[in-house]
């Protein structure tokens, strides 16, 4: 029998076909690529290598390595507290809303600059837009209500040089606003996407994360610590997520021809039909559930628009003129 060291990770097959973490994580090649992963490497209870995702500072380690061998972002970190995402969960968004863009381009993905998408809650991390471009190339907005998470993700933006001139990071001045504010005048944007907050409170958010901890140690007791960080405008907005996507859907309907599609990431099924009572309010003419899952986490996008099957023609004949197609 191998040793446990070399046994190959089990694939995780819920993840989408071209998610590149689907064969798992190969400590090995994340190690070379970023040595200060090295010390948070050990053998689990099964003897398999892996890392305590309990620990805040080895999952930091773990997407900075990550990043660095699949995406070839030389350049990665963040303040202490703020949100520290799981890279494969992330990959799956982009994956599935390039999957939506290819629907109506004859199945083929387009990619190059002249896709334009624009991250609602960018967050310190900048993950969505490092991914997208990396993969894609596409051109991103981000826009954020927090100061720092703006510096933050401004300066890994610069810290890559090939990524400058293809991500903006544009600070939202008013919470109140979504869209409002980060759709300037003459602008338009092929799809937007956010991963909005999901709890109504601190209190909440931090029995989310207990739950969390519990499940990741055996059922342990452990402190309210936020094992992927998270500030307060990144994990709970007052009335939760579906105060969150109702304001969302709400302004869309003013950007209706402004954006092809819009989406936004939903935790929880219970929030769907909310959601979709929304969406019919403002008359969105199309709505698509997508169901993601990556391991024992069920989430989904809903993603809507406001043209018309010609009116998307239309647009992709005059915006996408030189998008390549080879995905």
């Amino acid at each position: 029998m191998p040793s446990a060291e070399k046994q190959k990770p089990a694939e995780k097959e819920s993840l989408h076909p071209r998610n590149l973490h689907r064969a798992g994580y190969d400590f090995d090649k994340l190690i070379k690529a970023s040595p200060t992963l090295r010390p948070f490497v050990k053998l689990n209870q099964y003897e398999i290598e892996s890392i305590d995702f309990a620990d805040a500072e080895a999952v930091k380690e773990l997407n900075r390595a990550l990043l660095k061998l699949f995406y070839g972002i030389n350049y990665w970190d963040i303040p202490a507290g703020y949100l520290c995402p799981p890279i494969p969960g992330r990959a799956d968004y982009i994956h599935y809303i390039a999957d939506l863009l290819a629907e109506g381009y004859g199945g083929a993905i387009p990619t190059g600059k002249s896709i334009k998408v624009l991250d609602i809650g960018v967050g310190a991390n900048c993950v969505y837009p490092l991914i997208g471009n990396s993969v894609y190339g596409w051109q991103f907005t981000g826009t954020d209500t927090d100061a720092e998470a703006i510096r933050w993700a401004n300066k890994i933006a610069s810290a890559n040089p090939e990524l400058s001139s293809s991500i903006k990071i544009r600070p939202q001045s008013n919470k109140a606003n979504i869209f409002k504010g980060a759709i300037t005048q003459g602008e338009i944007f092929d799809i937007t996407i956010c991963n909005p907050p999901f709890h109504a409170s601190l209190k909440d958010a931090q029995a989310g994360t207990l739950k969390k901890l519990q499940n990741l140690n055996n059922g342990k007791p452990q402190q309210p610590q936020l094992n992927f960080g998270g500030k307060n405008t990144e994990l709970w907005y007052p009335g939760g997520e579906v105060a969150f996507i109702r304001n969302m859907v709400d302004q869309s309907a003013l950007f209706a021809d402004k954006v092809l599609w819009f989406s936004t990431l939903v935790s929880k099924k219970d929030t769907l039909a909310a959601v979709y009572r929304a969406l019919s309010k403002v008359k969105a003419i199309e709505v698509k559930t997508i169901n993601m899952a990556q391991g024992q986490k069920v989430s989904r996008i809903v993603a809507w628009t406001f043209l018309s099957e010609a009116a998307q023609r239309t647009w992709r004949n005059t915006y996408w003129k030189g998008t390549e197609s080879n995905i």
